[in-house]
């Protein structure tokens, strides 16, 4: 199996809102990405960004968070997306923790602004796959 195909994922915010408004592209790759068994990480910020209504309001979100590794952003976390953070002139916090996040996995990462996150990968001289949703 080719490191594409075997890398770990990293959901961004605009991933968990593609799920929970039944994104049929969306959906389709996560369920790829079940069925292959790769680990899908959803950092803890991001998913604090989406999370509006409780299980119950966001049934199809839940549904895909069932399979989902929740990160904690440790303090190296934090302190490496303060940096890229810095490095990148920009100031969207949690955008930065999934850059590093994914750093840290060697994983790709599914977004749907993959400008933003492209900058901070940059400002680290990194090379980041993103899969837009």
């Amino acid at each position: 199996m080719n490191d594409f195909l075997a890398a770990p994922l990293v959901y961004d915010t605009g991933a968990l809102l593609a799920a929970e408004r039944n994104d049929r592209r969306m959906i389709f790759l996560h369920n790829e990405a079940m069925l292959s068994t790769r680990q899908i990480v959803v950092p803890a910020p991001v998913l604090a960004q989406a999370w509006r209504g409780g299980a119950g309001r966001q049934a199809n979100l839940s549904v895909v968070l069932k399979v989902c590794e929740i990160d904690e952003t440790s303090e190296q976390t934090a302190k490496a997306a303060g940096v890229l953070l810095g490095a990148s002139s920009t100031s969207d916090a949690v955008g930065a923790i999934v850059v590093a996040t994914a750093l840290r996995l060697g994983a790709h990462v599914f977004t749907s602004d993959p400008n933003d996150l492209h900058k901070l990968a940059d400002s680290a001289s990194a090379t980041l796959t993103m899969i837009v949703v």
